[in-house]
């Protein structure tokens, strides 16, 4: 078989669920037997998300093979569970540094650089990697931001090219727009849907299916009227009103027929019978009524929940493990330093301080740690939630006023986090840090060996500091535990205390790795210990 490639754009606004429908649909055709890949194009010209405000791009998302990517990437991890690599993100950025290098060596023998070819092209050689690298019999391309953007241009371009070199057969284009509600009549409006289909028209491009967004029940007629006007059948206009439940969207997906729709497009024959049954359970779990278990989330950018995307989804997983309802209050880390929001902090049944960078709203994570650690609230430390977790301890338990991280005070005397011996000579910022899979021997014993119920795992990583060994024997005398440690025993990667129901960090990122029918160890025993803290049963 031929490799089919599923293109999805998306129309009239940005965030209109693009990335969740293309990763439901992935789930649809890896039910079906078929093997699928993903990657999504990024028009942005910054080289990778790495170095962006996490208040413009969200969170930056790492791959096994230390890739900073798009937050989308999660959602195809999560939906389809599937290890994705480098080759699945790519952006504008990325493509013309490789054609600006390739010119400045005199790989094109001084001829005139253009958008077409050459920029095309090396679009299309990093989407054919996908397929080479993984030998998908489905590639799903997601191309990033609306059509209409200029930035996006060449990326259509490319596809429309790319439909023709492999043929139209073995090529879907499926548009995901958004239906506007007018206020005053409740009216929805399908006419910005055919200036964006049009838009897609004028430069070759026609869609074959149309996956219309509403946040209310969309009528069949309406579907009958874009089908009109865009020039696509009526069965292929597929009405979404929102979900509820972000993982009930592949079971939407699958009943409205989409799954049997792409392979009718395409002619392929499913390999064997879906079964949605694991969904259809986990859906039902989310709609149980539950006793409630509320998390006091301490970070630096809860302005912007895309920020914490995948520690949001992690605890959604552990909290489903653990039959509660989870309730998530977000704390801002600066507020805690001006004395407000300690209700807040007070009133929760776990806390969990997640990574950052930056010295802005570190002391009000240590104030969070510290509340934690005094009162017995149960508490997981991702990154630098670790760090302050430690900083912390030096300070009020080994009495070492001016401890810190050298990251913030390069003149401490006591720099419990430092940086990585391997970072001190590094200069450029993105994608020099200590990046992707790497393995932590577990202590025998120890909370996270019990969380675990394995010896050794690999976690993914996204930090240049560590803890300083330094202080590791004075740490363990006063009743720090060093539950993970790298192989060789050079590198600390999870600290936990001994004389608390459950406060426990890692430097890695756990949150990358769970998923909704395999949730995290460390997210499952943290909300463990907020049911036992407020003595639920079962």
């Amino acid at each position: 078989m031929a490799t089919k490639y599923l293109f999805f754009t998306g129309g009239v606004v940005s965030s209109v669920g693009k990335g969740v429908t293309a990763a439901a649909t992935g789930l649809l055709l890896k039910e079906r037997g078929f093997k699928v890949a993903v990657q999504k194009l990024d028009p942005y010209i910054n080289v990778d998300p790495g170095t962006m405000s996490p208040y413009q791009h969200g969170e930056v998302y790492v791959l096994d093979d230390g890739a900073e990517t798009d937050l989308d990437l999660g959602h195809y991890e999560r939906f389809i569970d599937i290890r994705l690599s480098r080759v699945s993100n790519f952006t504008t950025g990325q493509v013309y540094a490789e054609i600006i290098s390739k010119e400045r060596r005199g790989d094109y023998l001084g001829g005139t650089i253009q958008v077409i070819p050459h920029i095309t092209n090396e679009i299309k050689r990093r989407i054919g990697l996908v397929e080479k690298e993984t030998g998908a019999e489905v590639v799903i391309l997601e191309v990033g931001g609306t059509v209409g953007d200029i930035e996006s241009q060449p990326f259509l371009e490319a596809l429309r090219q790319l439909r023709n070199e492999v043929g139209r057969e073995n090529c879907l284009f499926i548009h995901v727009t958004w239906l506007p509600t007018i206020g005053a009549t409740g009216e929805i409006k399908t006419k910005p849907t055919q200036h964006s289909v049009a838009a897609l028209r004028s430069i070759g491009i026609s869609p074959n299916i149309i996956i219309a967004r509403a946040d209310q029940d969309i009528d069949r007629s309406l579907c009958d009227k874009i089908a009109l006007f865009c020039d696509v059948e009526k069965n292929s206009v597929i009405p979404m009103k929102t979900a509820s439940v972000l993982y009930e969207v592949p079971l939407l997906l699958d009943e409205l027929g989409v799954g049997e729709l792409v392979l009718n497009k395409l002619d392929i024959k499913a390999t064997r019978k879906p079964d949605m049954r694991p969904w259809k359970k986990l859906v039902e779990n989310v709609r149980k009524e539950k006793p409630t278990v509320n998390v006091a989330l301490v970070g630096k950018y809860v302005e912007l929940q895309d920020a914490y995307m995948s520690v949001r989804e992690a605890l959604k997983h552990a909290a489903l493990a653990n039959q509660v309802e989870l309730s998530i209050s977000w704390v801002h880390s600066a507020d805690l330093e001006k004395d407000k929001g300690w209700d807040i902090v007070k009133n929760a049944d776990a806390v969990l301080v997640p990574g950052g960078f930056g010295s802005r709203g570190v002391e009000g994570k240590i104030l969070a740690a510290r509340y934690a650690r005094e009162n017995k609230v149960p508490y997981l430390g991702l990154c630098l939630g670790m760090q302050t977790m430690c900083i912390e301890f030096a300070r009020n338990v080994l009495d070492h006023e001016d401890a810190n991280s050298s990251e913030f005070d390069r003149g401490t005397e006591h720099p419990i986090i430092d940086l990585m011996l391997d970072q001190r000579s590094i200069t450029d910022m993105g994608g020099t840090m200590r990046l992707g899979l790497y393995p932590c021997v577990l202590q025998p014993g120890t909370k996270s060996a019990t969380a675990y119920q394995i010896t050794e795992v690999e976690e993914r990583h996204r930090h240049r500091f560590e803890f300083n060994n330094a202080y590791r024997e004075e740490f363990e005398k006063n009743g720090m535990v060093f539950s993970g440690l790298s192989p060789d025993r050079r590198l600390v990667e999870i600290v936990e205390l001994k004389d608390h129901p459950y406060m426990v960090s890692s430097q890695f990122h756990p949150e990358f790795l769970s998923r909704p029918m395999k949730p995290h160890p460390l997210f499952v025993g943290l909300l463990k210990a907020a049911k036992e803290r407020r003595k639920i049963k079962g």
